[in-house]
């Protein structure tokens, strides 16, 4: 098995990875529900991960936002267990087709943002009244 090479392994991950996430029983809903245009998607998502993998500048835009707005769709329901089963599906992807430094990276930086995501998340929910 190779390792992350280029732009194209990058898509093949990305475009394999969101087939699973569309497909699982708890996060495909939130995802189709929130995601029109899915090619344009998956291009921005290779950009994000091609800039994160090989430090090229390719990715505009704001994450962190978009991920505040779902979860205020969703009426702040999302959990660290929405986290943890795309990060599993994120490993479980990488792992059936990729083995090396880079493929490694790509599980570190997802693990990373994940965590940072999720923290940001929890912090902007509003405050439950006792």
């Amino acid at each position: 098995m190779d390792d992350i090479k280029n732009r194209e392994d990058v898509f093949v991950l990305v475009d394999t990875f969101y087939a699973r996430i569309r497909q699982d029983e708890l996060l495909g809903p939130i995802f189709n529900k929130h995601i029109s245009d899915w090619p344009a998607h998956l291009e921005q998502l290779t950009d994000f991960w091609e800039t994160n993998l090989f430090m090229v500048s390719k990715f505009k835009g704001f994450p962190m936002r978009k991920h505040f707005e779902v979860d205020r769709a969703e009426d702040y329901s999302i959990t660290e267990y929405h986290f943890g089963i795309w990060l599993n599906h994120w490993f479980q992807t990488l792992d059936g087709l990729y083995k090396g430094e880079r493929a490694d990276l790509a599980k570190n930086r997802a693990r990373q943002m994940g965590s940072h995501f999720y923290l940001n998340m929890f912090k902007a929910k509003p405050k439950k009244e006792a």
